[in-house]
């Protein structure tokens, strides 16, 4: 008898290479597409190579440019022309620089329902607006998928969030992801899946939901996936791509692991205040607060509806005479558009700064504010120090309250504008994919490209086996919700050295102690403590490698964010869960601990027994990994055990 499946199952099902769809056991995923780009291509890309794949493997890889745009130095210059060198020779696509952010361009000309997706980037989810399962990952797992192999992960639980109603006037799907961040908090969907449905997707067009698939992440969440129904084909449609549509919803009566209920009618105009994207706040609440600089675009929301409908409001009106406004469309498509319409006009004449379509003021490329100073951003993050300004307070709010309230000087309830902008959506874009390059044909390896490797780009580390026994001071003390931009910090300059470990690792925990990667390379050991949550944010692996090569031997936490524990065990640092929470407040800075009998007989999820020395006691902890993953901590991380078998 068949069993009633929800999307998420169905997907899983197809795609199912290894394990079984068993809540938290480890299942191997088959990869149809992957994506990366030049903040965590380089690495992806040494690491293909060193794991011997002359070729992808996949039915379709791409590198986007897109990050580190900023070329001050010859750095960021060197990495896209060692990106695009190895997309050629290994069978990828590389988007240029200027062709758009890698999830708005993705989703335009790529995304496909009923798909996998694999991205090392943490907002891949935004692919789950189509109905494909797109899921963020570390640059190591997403070049073995690459190679054609299977992408591990624990069968998540699944939650069911039906929408009912409609969003009222000048209240945007922005506003729905946030109050879902308000809800669950930035860990309450760790472990889990949101997929979508009910009778309130119907007034949501695809680029609405990718603004909320994209911001599943910030609540730990593996992803979101939506429905494919009439809404997917005429986005499609619309890229010329109806072909690749299919319909896709959960079967009647499928089972779930939970639910949430959201009536869109009850939402109003949201902003995340400083410091966390759950920090959710009533804009009506925070008017008046006076604001510095407004930035618009991110993966988020850099649309055309959003831009257009920005467009609309900057029509006949200036920008506050104290308010820096900026202004990045999400692709060349987008600008393409706005320039068609004459939309692009009326933002410059109302005092806006225009932006290549690349991710820019986002992460930290540009457009820092001032000291002290109060931005409103359309992004998905507000971490501190995310913006280049350690001391600017960051609000996340809809593309609608950014424009009024750059015209405003201050936070400003958009409801109180007038009737919003109704989108008149073009029935087909302008489609020019001429600055996606495609790769090279196959051709035996001495008549393929060869790879242009500058000074930046950096051998990739090597690292041993762990010794039986692991002992090392403890370097930090840290507590809940540690991000991956808290480990390594985002930033131009930072950013830039992307490709190059040993001076990358120079900036690691730089904001919380400057002294770390000095005193981590020369213990030569270590360990960090931390609360809930530990490496919540970004795929960024450098925040796990970067670490192990200056030394870091475990981190011991309350708990761990998916992408970052997985990203740990790649290169072979051990991620202890504490079985007693409290014995966090008991671990100081400077302790020495002590871990024996780490073996080859050990079995997933032994409870090990460490002891601080410094305080003469003993506690316990879970090292909750697969078989898979044991492997891997036991050989010294991926890399390495992936060279003992050849």
């Amino acid at each position: 008898m068949n069993v009633p499946q929800n999307i998420t199952r169905k997907i899983m099902a197809a795609h199912l290479k290894e394990g079984e769809l068993v809540l938290g056991t480890e299942i191997g995923l088959a990869i149809d597409q992957t994506l990366v780009h030049d903040a965590t291509g380089q690495m992806a890309m040494l690491q293909f190579e060193a794991l011997g794949f002359p070729r992808t493997a996949t039915k379709r890889s791409l590198i986007y440019s897109d990050h580190n745009i900023l070329q001050v130095t010859y750095e960021n210059a060197d990495d896209h022309a060692f990106l695009a060198s190895a997309a050629k020779r290994f069978g990828l696509h590389y988007s240029k620089t200027g062709n758009g952010i890698c999830h708005q361009v993705n989703l335009e000309r790529f995304a496909a329902p009923g798909e996998t997706l694999l991205g090392a980037d943490s907002h891949t989810t935004t692919g789950g607006a189509v109905g494909q399962l797109a899921i963020g990952a570390g640059g190591l797992d997403v070049a073995v998928a690459m190679g054609g192999r299977p992408f591990f992960l624990p069968m998540p639980k699944v939650i069911r969030l039906v929408l009912t109603g409609s969003l009222p006037e000048w209240t945007r799907p922005k506003d729905l992801a946030l109050e879902i961040l308000r809800r669950l908090t930035v860990s309450g969907g760790r472990g889990a899946i949101l997929e979508f449905d009910g009778p309130g997707l119907s007034s949501l067009s695809v680029p609405d939901r990718a603004t909320v698939a994209n911001m599943s992440i910030e609540t730990g969440a593996v992803t979101a996936v939506f429905p494919s129904d009439e809404r997917t084909r005429a986005f499609l449609k619309s890229q010329n791509r109806e072909e690749d549509y299919q319909p896709l919803a959960a079967d009647p009566d499928a089972a779930y692991d939970d639910h949430l209920t959201i009536d869109l009618s009850t939402l109003e105009p949201l902003a995340a205040a400083p410091p966390s994207p759950d920090n959710v706040a009533k804009v009506s609440a925070l008017k008046g607060i006076k604001v510095d600089q407004v930035a618009i675009g991110s993966c988020t929301n850099s649309t055309f509806a959003d831009m257009v409908t920005v467009a609309a409001i900057l029509k006949g009106h200036k920008v506050h005479p104290d308010v820096s406004l900026i202004i990045a469309p999400g692709s060349k498509q987008v600008l393409t558009e706005l320039a068609n319409r004459g939309a692009l006009p009326d933002m410059i004449a109302a005092g806006a700064r225009m932006m290549e379509s690349a991710c820019g003021f986002c992460n930290g490329v540009g457009q820092a504010p001032r000291t002290k100073g109060v931005s409103l951003r359309t992004s998905n993050r507000n971490f501190p120090g995310r913006s280049g300004t350690p001391s600017a307070e960051l609000y996340l709010v809809s593309p609608e309250t950014a424009a009024v309230s750059a015209l405003a000087g201050a936070i400003t309830d958009p409801r109180t504008f007038g009737r919003p902008y109704e989108v008149v959506w073009p029935d087909k874009f302008v489609i020019d994919d001429s600055m996606i390059l495609p790769p090279a044909p196959p051709a035996p390896p001495e008549d393929l490209p060869a790879i242009v490797r500058g000074p930046n780009i950096a051998p990739l580390p090597v690292f041993s086996a762990p010794p039986e026994t692991i002992a090392g001071p403890v370097m930090l003390a840290l507590s809940d919700n540690v991000t991956t931009d808290d480990i390594l910090p985002a930033g131009a300059h930072i950013l830039a050295l992307r490709s190059n470990i040993p001076a990358i690792s120079r900036y690691i925990f730089s904001n919380i102690d400057s002294t770390y990667p000095e005193r981590q390379k020369k213990a030569g050991s270590g360990f960090v403590a931390a609360g809930r949550n530990y490496g919540q944010g970004s795929s960024r692996e450098h925040a796990a490698l970067a670490p192990r090569y200056l030394g870091l031997s475990g981190v011991v936490a309350v708990s761990f964010a998916r992408i970052h524990k997985a990203n740990l065990c790649n290169f072979g640092i051990l991620p202890l869960e504490l079985v007693d929470p409290l014995v966090l407040a008991k671990l100081s800075p400077g302790d020495d601990l002590v871990l024996k009998g780490f073996s080859a007989g050990l079995r997933p999820g032994a409870v090990l027994t460490m002891e601080n020395s410094t305080a003469k006691v003993k506690f316990e902890v879970k090292l909750d990994v697969s078989r898979r993953q044991l492997d891997m901590l036991l050989a010294g991380g991926l890399l390495a055990m992936e060279a003992k078998k050849r």
